[in-house]
Order: C-alpha cells, then structure tokens, then sequence
C-alpha cells in the first residue's frame, strides 16, 4: 500500500523551509526528488516542467515509484544500473527510454544525484533530473536511404531525401529514477511515415549532458539554501561518520518492506541514537519521523513509566541480551498506552553487536488476529526479517 500523501510530502517538508516548492519550480529543469527513507522509494517532489513533460498531475506522481514511467521497450540493464547507484548511494548518467502518460515512448538523459543529511550523512533523497535527447540524423538500413541532390535515381531525377529524428530521454529505476517522459515530438521524412524505431540506441550529446549537470548543480543550491532555514542541512557529499552512522538506502529499503511497529536503535553510537523509525511506529506514536530520528528511545517515557522495567531494559542491553517487557510509554500528544516489548539485538556479520531492534504492540491490541499469529511470533519474525537484511549489507560491504 502507497503510504499516505500527507506524510509523503512531510517527509521533504519537514527538511526544508516552507518556500522551498516555489523556489524549486521557478527552476526551468524538468526533474524530481525521491525519498529512500520512506517505503517504496516514492517521489516526495516533481518539477512543473517535468509533469508538463509526462502529462501527469502532481497527484497522479506524488507519492509513486519511478516504475510507472517505464514501459515494455525500457532496457532492463539501464533500470538495473539506476538500482545499483541506488543502493550504493552515488550519482548516476544514462539514457533511457520511458513512456508518458498517453503510452507514447521517449528517450530522456538521466542523471541522478544523492542527497545527504549533513547532520549524520544519511541519504535522504535522490534528485533525478530528465533532460530530453535530441537525436541527430543518421542513415538507417530498411529506409530509403538519405540523398543529397547529387545523388540521381536511374531515370536521372534528382532526389534529396532527409529523415530528421528526434527523441527524448529519461530515466527508470525502483526508486526515483525512471520519471520521464518528454515532449520532442518524432519528425520523419513524408517519404517514409515508418520513420525510426523508438527503440534504437539514443546517445546524449555532451551539451545535453552538461546542461543536466548544471541543472542537478542549481538544485543542489536551492536544497542546501533552504535546508539552512530549517537548521537540518544537507548536502551533496556525505561528511564523516563514527558508528553505524547512517544505514544507506538499500538497508532503509529492506527495512520498509517490514510492516510492523518497531524502532532500530545505533549500538555504536553514544546515547544509542534511533538510526530508523518504521511507518507502523510512526503512526502508533503520533511522530514525524525527523522528530523520532536521533533521539534515544527514552523519550517514549513519561512521568508514570515504571523505573523498574526501564532498569530491566537497560540491563539486557548493556550485557546483550534479548528482553521483553510491559511498559507504559506516551505518545506525542502525551496520550498513555502500555507497550508490549521486545528489544533484541542485531549483530553485523562479523559477529558484533551493530544495532538493537524494538518492536512495539499495542497492549489493547495485541490479541487481534493477524494472519493467526500470536503477538510474541509477530515480534520474532520481525527481529529475523531485521537481521538478516543487517547481515546482507554488512556482508555485502566486506566482500567489495
């Protein structure tokens, strides 16, 4: 299920100041902002010029996976290069063809550009930026082939023949990428209406890819600018980290897949900061999640939380060992529940201890069925699906 439209458009407005949307679309670029962080990878921000571009809505866009721009011409290898820059949080420049909304295919140059949070260097969006290809004219077998007026047929009438061929460029991936979808309309030579398959190779030329360089350039400037308003900075290189520091989107990913109320705090880090917050938790508690990232769990605590249990807590984590309790916690509108939970910790695949894992019930609703499974179970399967996406990354981190 698409999470709701509200807290999708929070989560980039929460970052920056409230003028940041205009100032965005006084840009001419045709682009868009995703946010790794929320599940599904959605689009928190599209440029006027890039719906006018695809013939979407902002509603049709906003809060949507990059997916929906692609089509069955889209190369694969190019949605998987997109994918792997993903994961690995770096930048990424390719062409692709993508399809708007009246189903019409395009050709788009795609770059994209990972943003960082200057306070703890996690990734908290991508901008992808779609700049259309303009194809250049060039001879093709299986059409009549071009001719210049010295060129004579057999009954010596003289014939010029020009097949000009635009197409437009753009991008796919699982997260952001694949949103493009231009507007070049496809010019071909009345002699032949069978023109140019769309699907043959589009190459960007290097003012295009210098005009999409300058154009992720000047959105950087306006994200950084307005993320000073807020005092939550960002930027375009990550900064240095002690710890876990910050988890990288292919483990956000894996942990937004999970759909249950839990918390993972940094085993690493003094204070053992909240490194991720699920949707489920956000929801249960009544917190955005910039109000949620960094604190330590204690602030779920009120004034008749019992000091006993919060002692118990803190000794399994200190000797490392799973526990679970019944605690009274407060939401953010400071309304009591009693927290049914259970705290494990999550080793890295060298064996040490990277992370603790929470997982919150509802103690009024613990008992309601869920797909027949006993709240202790459903506590369980969570701290499994946790661990093995840590040990996947961390695994996968040593072997590269």
């Amino acid at each position: 299920m698409e999470p709701q439209l509200g807290l999708i458009e929070q989560s980039f407005d929460m970052r920056y100041s409230e003028w940041v949307r205009e100032a965005l679309n006084e840009l001419p670029d045709c682009f868009t902002i995703t946010d790794p962080c929320v599940s599904g990878h959605p689009v928190v921000f599209a440029s006027n010029g890039f719906l006018k571009m695809v013939g979407y809505s902002k509603d049709e866009v906003i809060g949507k996976n990059g997916r929906i721009f692609q089509g069955p011409e889209t190369d694969r290898r190019s949605v998987m290069e997109i994918r792997e820059a993903i994961r690995e949080e770096r930048g990424v420049q390719i062409s692709l063809l993508n399809y708007r909304k009246d189903g019409t295919p395009f050709w788009m140059l795609f770059q994209m550009c990972p943003v960082f949070s200057k306070e703890d260097g996690r990734v908290i969006n991508f901008v992808g930026v779609q700049v259309p290809i303009l194809r250049k004219p060039r001879r093709l077998s299986g059409l009549r082939i071009v001719r210049n007026e010295m060129n004579l047929c057999e009954d010596g009438a003289g014939i010029r023949e020009s097949v000009f061929r635009c197409c437009r460029r753009e991008v796919g991936s699982d997260s952001i990428l694949e949103l493009g979808r231009a507007s070049a309309p496809e010019l071909v030579s009345s002699h032949d209406d069978r023109g140019v398959e769309i699907n043959d190779p589009c190459e960007a030329s290097e003012l295009e890819k210098t005009k999409a360089s300058a154009a992720i350039s000047s959105i950087m400037s306006v994200l950084t600018h307005y993320s000073e308003l807020t005092g939550r900075l960002v930027c375009r290189k990550r900064c240095c980290l002690t710890g876990n520091g910050q988890l990288g989107a292919s483990l956000n990913m894996s942990l937004g897949r999970i759909k249950q109320s839990f918390v993972l705090t940094d085993a690493l880090l003094p204070d053992m900061p909240i490194v991720y917050a699920s949707e489920a938790f956000l929801k249960l508690t009544g917190y955005a999640r910039h109000e949620v990232l960094g604190q330590n769990c204690r602030f779920l605590s009120g004034i008749d939380t019992d000091p006993t249990t919060q002692f118990q807590i803190k000794e399994c984590i200190r000797t490392h060992q799973a526990c679970t309790v019944r605690i009274l916690n407060y939401r953010k509108d400071r309304t009591s529940f009693w927290n049914f939970l259970h705290i494990s910790p999550v080793r890295n695949a060298s064996g040490k201890v990277a992370f603790f894992v929470g997982i919150q019930i509802d103690d009024c609703c613990k008992n309601q069925e869920t797909h027949g499974l006993s709240p202790e179970i459903r506590q369980l399967s969570v701290v499994g699906a946790v661990k093995v996406a840590v040990r996947s990354l961390s695994m996968g981190a040593s072997t590269s």
